[in-house]
């Protein structure tokens, strides 16, 4: 649950990427096609590269194992019973992991049924239609007072409703969108915000697609056709039309006024292309930020040297799963019989009904005539353990039974062993002992706060942009309009580029902050990663000189459980600056969305 939650937040956040770096470099250039293909790709990316991982392996310095032998004298038993207590019910609590999925889940179902109502309207304006096929084309000449579109290779429109010029105009429109298979584009947008319905970014984004596709339309048209100025009066027909097909590509789907502008906008400089490529930086420092995950690894060389220099030999280490069988459990008597001469007997075997092991008893006499009983009795079916068979320098051997996390480093366990040899317990009082030295835990960083910015522009000032007239005959009343339309760009002119800069301000200051707590973050994680293996000996240290019961050892636990507190505080702290952070984001995207909306009302 949590990895999908962490992939839907770094998809979003690549989208959001790639779609304010179209609005802010690319939205009023001209390189239509080349914007159609860096927005598809921004979609492909947010789902294929948070997939992609990067393993880092950081080295340390291996530490010495030292295994304790735990004997009983001659003749001597200790037997300790293993009971798990019975968990206390835990109260109520609210799994928001789950009401996040059922949330999610309806939103998704419902955007899905939308889609199946589309695709049924489509096939309904299309069903026993008489077809007119031209070339690639399909030509449907329909009766209804629909809006021109098409699908594929599928043009529909009512030639009653337009004159002759108008028709070709709207033909030409309409072919270039199927030739060049946008239909394919719309779908995939639409795919997207049914998948990421919960972004309003993807809406946008889909929005952005769908008006790039209208300007490839308008621009390759306009090329086939002698007077372009009636190809606008055109659009501006095309207006009046209220119905339109859903997933199709519409003859009038963006706003007229910024197609107009840009089929009389001169051609983009070819050295603006640079702007593609500005987002590479960021995809680069994703995933160095996110991709790359950090494996702390022993050295081998010093890991080598630290098995020489300790006093006892690698252990040997025998796994025993709830699932052995007693065919398994006598091959390993006969193993420890061969390699070691250990005479190791099995006994009070007891299974449950999926035939797991629930109760075992270890009884090991070794060649010094010392004998060790080992016994574990449980109501439910034992955890992974292992038989390890220890020899230190003397060639004396041992035998302990570890539980799994255990088997890198292993100790022996008080409750489930027998109790421990005087004759090789260590001296508590001894002075030429070294005690042992509880590790500090490094401290969390935290993110690193700042004022935002205003924004240089209030939007309660923006200028109003004109009405187009409503009588397209009215030539006094499209001069009037002409004129205050130039004065209204006039004024966008002075007033975007403040807002362009702004935005990119934002962006570096957010984009120079989160670079710097992620990779105060990545330290901190391997900080911690060599404090807990720090720890892990140090508590081993202290059980095998102290004891389990000693006042130094239930010291060293409280320790490392209020250094693991501190650690939860922590994380608690990094949610809390990541939350800010976010909400930061959401303002300076809702000021983006103000001078989006008052970009639409012009």
């Amino acid at each position: 649950m949590e990895a999908l939650f962490i992939f839907i937040v770094k998809s979003s956040s690549l989208i959001a990427l790639f779609y304010f770096a179209y609005f802010f470099l690319l939205r009023k250039e001209t390189f239509f096609n080349s914007s159609r293909w860096f927005l598809l790709a921004g979609l492909v990316t947010s789902v294929v590269l948070p997939l992609v991982v990067y393993t880092k392996v950081v080295w340390i310095d291996p530490v010495p194992v030292s295994v304790s032998s735990y004997t009983t004298a001659a003749n001597f038993q200790y037997v300790s019973n293993f009971h798990p207590q019975t968990a206390e019910k835990e109260s109520f609590e609210i799994n928001w992991n789950l009401v996040s999925l059922v949330i999610y889940g309806i939103g998704f179902a419902a955007f899905m049924i939308k889609f199946g109502i589309d695709f049924y309207s489509l096939n309904s304006v299309l069903k026993g239609r008489k077809i007119e096929q031209q070339a690639d084309f399909k030509f449907v000449d329909v009766n209804e007072n629909i809006a021109p579109f098409s699908y594929f290779d599928y043009i529909v429109y009512n030639s009653s409703m337009y004159s002759e010029k108008e028709l070709e105009s709207i033909l030409e429109h309409e072919k270039v969108h199927s030739d060049q298979h946008h239909t394919v584009d719309v779908i995939i947008s639409r795919i997207f915000c049914i998948l990421f319905w919960f972004n309003p970014i993807i809406w946008l984004y889909k929005k952005a697609i769908l008006q790039n596709l209208e300007f490839i339309a308008d621009s390759e048209a306009a090329k086939k056709i002698s007077d372009k100025k009636a190809y606008q009066y055109t659009l501006l027909k095309i207006t009046t039309h209220e119905t339109c097909v859903a997933i199709t590509n519409h003859f009038y789907q963006s706003l007229i006024k910024k197609r107009i502008v840009m089929l009389n906008k001169n051609q983009s400089k070819k050295w603006n292309y640079w702007k593609y490529y500005a987002v590479l930086p960021v995809l680069a420092l994703f995933v160095l930020s996110f991709q790359i995950k950090t494996i702390a690894q022993e050295k081998k060389e010093l890991r080598e040297k630290a098995a020489l220099t300790s006093k006892n030999q690698d252990p040997e280490v025998i796994k025993i799963t709830k699932s052995t069988t007693d065919q398994e459990l006598k091959d390993l008597t006969a193993k420890l019989k061969t390699d070691h001469n250990i005479n190791l007997e099995i006994s009070n075997i007891k299974r449950n009904k999926n035939n797991e092991l629930t109760s075992i008893k270890i009884r090991v006499v070794k060649d010094n005539g010392k004998v060790q009983i080992i016994e574990m009795n449980s109501t439910e079916a034992l955890k992974d353990c292992s038989v390890v068979i220890n020899t230190d320098e003397n060639g004396s051997k041992s035998v302990s039974l570890v539980t799994a996390d255990q088997i890198e480093h292993p100790i022996v366990i008080k409750r489930d062993v027998a109790i421990r040899d005087t004759n090789d317990s260590a001296d508590e009082n001894d002075d030429d002992a070294i005690a042992p030295i509880a590790p500090i835990a490094p401290a969390a960083p935290a993110f690193p706060a700042g004022l935002i910015p205003p924004s240089p522009v209030d939007m309660s000032k923006m200028p109003k942009a004109p009405i187009a007239p409503k009588n397209i005959n009215d030539k006094a009343a499209w001069s009037k309009f002409e004129k205050d339309m130039a004065e209204f760009d006039k004024k966008m002119k002075v007033i975007e580029p403040q807002l362009t800069a702004y935005g990119d301000q934002i962006e570096a200051i957010m984009a120079e902050r989160e670079a710097i707590y992620e990779k105060q973050m990545a330290k901190y994680e391997v900080a911690m990663q060599k404090f807990n293996f720090d720890m892990e000996k140090y508590s081993r240290d202290v059980e095998i000189r102290y004891g389990l019961d000693s006042k130094d050892y239930e010291k060293s636990m409280k320790q490392y459980e209020k250094d693991m507190k501190q650690y939860e505080l922590d994380m608690k702290q990094h949610e809390k600056d990541m939350k800010q952070h976010a909400k930061d984001m959401k303002q300076h995207e809702k000021d983006m969305k103000e001078w989006e909306k008052e970009n639409r009302k012009s």
